[in-house]
């Protein structure tokens, strides 16, 4: 791969960085994060051309299993954890006003929801026991662990039917398909571990269940350094525990407008009773350049469907793919005014269905 394509991976941690620095230089400043991922992407996902070019064959398997990729996965699970408790340490120790707090709290979100629930997926995937660890870490910033269950063994088994609960319906708004998601996403996940449990013989209610772990270990986790800071601080700092938990529902729920746009109306055809084999043609597709560096080609989404073990930095372009006519900075702005998404998408949906027979 080139060079400066590598490169081009570690433009995730410019947030980490405009979120502190616009914290100390203050003011409007706050802002800088937000106007980074909502303006000036889509712009130069605008200003620059799509990237349509695909690994060769041939050097697929070496690019899998260069280090360098998962280096820079890794190294961000501690830059998050880092900045998320840096972020602690802000709302105990500073008075915020309102509007400094949401800006805050939402600039917290761009970074451990746009970027690290991203880092989650990527990493959920892989068998490797680090790999695992380190997304259900980032995960567990976000209070939305069970993704990891019901992603893996849900979404992708499911996508592009009525029975998946993060596939977005035709005329579907964000909002109401934020609650389907959110309710029926992780009534899924108990689900399927309780079958899990059920096929080893194991009780629902015992240490085995991951589903009571996931519940516990957020809860831990910002116990612990509400403890820390309010024996250090002499006073009981509930702005940690009221600022982890919003960040994390922000989190998930850009999360969530994300799953909204990647299988917007996209349905499978049953044939002898069964659905069709998952394919390139239901996900939608985004191949901007600069919006996949900062998803790790998360846009890429068809050919992760396709073939949901490949390493972010072999996914491949496909032009039978039905594509986003913006990355998903821009359209998850547009997600969140239904009548625009409507008369932008409803069009494509219906070229898609035209082309593929549904």
């Amino acid at each position: 791969m080139n060079p400066l394509k590598k490169i081009g991976f570690f433009s995730a941690f410019i947030l980490p960085v405009l979120l502190i620095g616009g914290f100390h230089l203050g003011g409007l400043n706050l802002l800088l994060i937000h106007a980074f991922v909502f303006v000036l992407v889509p712009y130069l996902d605008f200003l620059i051309s799509t990237d349509k070019t695909n690994i060769p064959e041939n050097e697929i398997s070496n690019i899998s299993k260069e280090r360098f990729y998962r280096f820079v996965t890794f190294i961000w699970v501690y830059v998050q954890i880092g900045v998320l408790v840096w972020g602690f340490y802000v709302v105990a120790a500073f008075t915020l006003s309102f509007w400094e707090w949401l800006a805050f709290t939402t600039g917290m979100a761009l970074v451990t929801g746009g970027v690290g629930i991203t880092v989650a997926h990527e990493l959920g995937h892989k068998s490797d026991d680090l790999e695992q660890d380190y997304s259900k870490t980032l995960l567990m910033t976000v209070c939305y662990m069970h993704f990891i269950i019901e992603h893996n063994r849900g979404h992708h088994v499911r996508v592009a039917t009525p029975e998946d609960p993060a596939t977005s319906r035709f005329g579907e708004t964000f909002y109401s398909f934020w609650w389907r998601s959110v309710t029926k996403g992780y009534s899924s996940a108990v689900n399927l571990e309780k079958e899990r449990l059920q096929k080893r013989g194991i009780p629902f209610w015992s240490i085995d269940n991951q589903m009571i772990w996931f519940a516990i270990y957020p809860l831990l986790f910002v116990g612990i350094f509400t403890i820390i800071f309010s024996f250090f601080l002499g006073k009981f700092v509930w702005e940690i525990p009221v600022f982890f938990f919003a960040q994390s529902f922000f989190a998930f729920s850009l999360l969530e407008l994300v799953n909204y746009i990647e299988h917007y109306g996209m349905v499978r055809k049953k044939i002898d009773g069964r659905y069709e084999k998952v394919t390139h043609l239901h996900s939608w597709n985004a191949s901007h350049m600069v919006s996949n560096f900062l998803l790790f080609q998360l846009q890429r989404h068809s050919d992760h469907h396709a073939y949901a073990h490949k390493r972010y930095q072999v996914l491949n372009h496909y032009d039978q793919s039905p594509q986003l006519p913006q990355g998903y900075s821009a359209m998850i702005i547009l997600a969140l005014f239904p009548p625009l998404w409507f008369k932008v998408m409803d069009r494509r949906l219906e070229e898609w269905k035209e082309k593929v027979g549904v």
